[in-house]
């Protein structure tokens, strides 16, 4: 199996504005192509934003959900992919021809659709389904698993995906420096972004703090690690409709270590090599292999009540 150079990427998108982020989406695939990637990820809704969905109707959600494959993204991915002999991982709003809507995030090459992935734990609106199924594809020879956000945080579903053969689980995110139960997370100050290129150590402290990447280190080095796979971790820098974001986008090996990782407070790519030797040598290999589903399928199985609640979203949603 041949080694596959990855790219993951982070980027300020605009609101419900598809031609704009779907040109930045262009421009950063072109430069990872030209630094010698096969395949480029994006974060979770980096074709249409995604924190203003919040306050969308479902008739305004339907106006700007997509049909896919047949939808222009999905074309103007392709023509991207093609023009730069790259794979374009990228997500959007999806609806079927029932007007259902959901959350995608697709992988798109230079002969059209590779794989689609519906989020199954959706909740930036009430108007959004949940997909029902996990995705595992082949790209360029690897094994690849698509979880989107809070997909990730159901552990159960990243051990899924690694049990249907993902080798490598691309996980889009729009996440962080939002209110939490969780001691010290909260929104970071606009302000801040704005003031960047002044003081760029008081916001990147923040970013770096409590409200950001180190709660991302304490469970997304576990999930490549207890599960011996690369995990592809994408997320937005800048604006996202009123809320600020983080990035750190970064590439996790098998063993848990950060391969690479988005740190400037811009528009950024960073770009690592995917070895299969990895996938047997880590210890994720080891645990899964001594597994003894027996004791415990019964009980993981067991029906639950599954409401949940996020505490930032505004009550009316």
């Amino acid at each position: 199996m041949k080694n596959l150079i990855v790219a993951t990427a982070q980027f300020e998108n605009k609101s419900g504005d598809k031609a704009y982020n779907l040109g930045i989406i262009g421009d950063l695939s072109a430069r990872a192509a030209q630094m010698g990637a096969n395949a480029i990820a994006f974060h979770e809704c980096s074709i249409t934003g995604y924190t203003f969905a919040r306050k969308l109707s479902r008739e305004c959600l339907l106006d700007i959900a997509e049909y896919i494959p047949e939808g222009p993204s999905i074309r103007i991915l392709q023509e991207h992919a093609k023009a730069n002999n790259i794979a374009i991982l990228a997500g959007l709003f999806e609806k079927d021809l029932s007007d259902n809507l959901y959350k995608a995030y697709v992988c798109v090459d230079k002969t059209g659709l590779v794989a689609k992935h519906r989020k199954l734990h959706p909740f930036i609106n009430p108007h959004l389904l949940p997909g029902e199924q996990y995705t595992v594809f082949d790209l360029y020879g690897w094994k690849c698993g698509i979880l989107i956000c809070y997909d990730n945080n159901i552990i159960e579903n990243v051990r899924a995906t690694t049990l249907l053969g993902a080798e490598a689980i691309f996980m889009p995110h729009v996440t962080m420096c939002t209110p939490s139960t969780r001691p010290g997370a909260g929104f970071v100050d606009p302000e801040l972004w704005k003031n960047r290129h002044e003081e760029p150590d008081l916001l990147r402290k923040e970013f770096d703090g409590p409200k950001g990447r180190e709660w991302l280190m304490k469970w997304l080095p576990a999930r490549a690690f207890d599960n011996g796979i690369y995990t592809i971790f994408s997320n937005p820098i800048g604006m996202d409709d009123d809320q600020l974001k983080n990035g750190c986008s970064m590439i996790l090996d098998p063993f848990g270590e950060i391969l690479c990782e988005c740190r400037s407070l811009d528009n950024e790519i960073a770009i690592s090599e995917l070895s299969a030797d990895k996938l047997s040598l880590a210890g994720g290999h080891r645990y899964i292999k001594a597994r003894r589903p027996n004791l415990y399928a019964h009980i993981i199985g067991q029906a639950h009540d599954g409401l949940q609640k996020v505490s930032w979203m505004n009550d009316e949603n």
